[in-house]
């Protein structure tokens, strides 16, 4: 067995968190990641309600136990920090604050006695978390599915790694075991998986996502704003998602379209319209595998790779 932090600290076998995919990420495939040994995160969107939030997380704990925790955009906080009071009321065991200052919501969060874990994407955004008091961080590489920065994983991590005294994650590009071994073996102490769960039945989204995801292969993804905009999603503009290119992306990625343009040209039931983020890992996701399966994987052939060197 794999145990690093994250395994002592949360209580898991599988140095493993399940990405928090807004508007894929429900309780069913966190609870199926959490059964599996890792630990499953509910993508709360800023779009979802208290009603939504209270039915997954009851499914989440009934399928995976009394593990459960969710993942917050903190700059839709700044304006409206209800989602994580809904959040907080189901006594989470993690709760990660990314994409912006967690400052006035970390001792909120460690108040109602959860982890706090926040994605970084830079040394400046380290140097912020750690003044907010955070307990971990997630080095999140420009590989990632969905939103996300501008450097690789594996300088990121590196970078990281070297100017921190915090438990140290990864995500971006890992979707085998060998990604978590590398993970590992460079010193972090676990890594958190998004694309390679998109294809899993548990996934909430139109079918569409997983059978496009199963047809495209790693250089299948474009880093753009198109769907932010088309969808009236007000994210910061130094954040833009990864997704697979389709016929709007080939279109209107790169044109300069104001947001109106794009709102009216999109459709979010067309598969050759609608978007599916998800990171260059997309090659290594090869059919609709559940999701337990592929976490119980990915740390078995980890802990095979790595116990070689023992």
């Amino acid at each position: 067995m794999l145990e690093t932090w994250l395994t002592r600290e949360l209580g898991i076998t599988i140095p493993l968190v399940g990405a928090p995919m807004g508007g894929r990420a429900g309780g069913s495939l966190a609870g199926e990641v959490t059964r599996a040994g890792g630990l499953g995160l509910i993508g709360a969107a800023r779009y979802n309600t208290a009603e939504w939030l209270e039915e997954q997380a009851r499914s989440a704990r009934e399928i995976g136990g009394g593990h459960l925790g969710f993942g917050l955009m903190t700059w839709s906080l700044d304006d409206d920090d209800s989602l994580l009071g809904a959040v907080l009321a189901h006594h989470p065991q993690v709760v990660t604050l990314s994409f912006g200052d967690p400052a006035p919501y970390v001792k909120r969060v460690h108040a109602a006695g959860a982890v706090v874990i926040s994605q970084i994407n830079t040394l400046e955004d380290l140097r912020v978390v750690e003044a907010a008091g955070v307990d971990a961080v997630v080095a999140q590489g420009h590989e990632a599915g969905g939103h996300t920065g501008r450097i690789g994983t594996l300088p990121l991590l590196q970078e990281v790694l070297e100017s921190t005294e915090l438990p140290v994650l990864a995500a971006g590009g890992i979707a085998s075991g060998r990604g978590l071994a590398a993970v590992v073996a460079a010193g972090g102490v676990g890594a958190l998986v998004g694309t390679a769960l998109l294809a899993s039945p548990e996934t909430v989204g139109p079918d569409y996502a997983r059978e496009r995801l199963l047809a495209a292969g790693s250089a299948d993804t474009v880093y753009t704003d198109v769907f932010d905009k088309a969808r009236h999603q007000p994210w910061p503009a130094r954040w833009c998602g990864r997704a697979l290119v389709n016929s709007f992306t080939e279109t209107w990625h790169g044109r300069g379209a104001d947001e109106q343009t794009l709102a009216d040209e999109y459709t979010a039931d067309d598969p050759d319209i609608g978007v599916v983020y998800a990171g260059e890992a997309a090659g290594l996701v090869r059919s609709q595998r559940p999701a337990g399966d592929v976490i119980r994987d990915i740390g078995a052939q980890a802990e095979q790779l790595l116990g070689r060197f023992h």
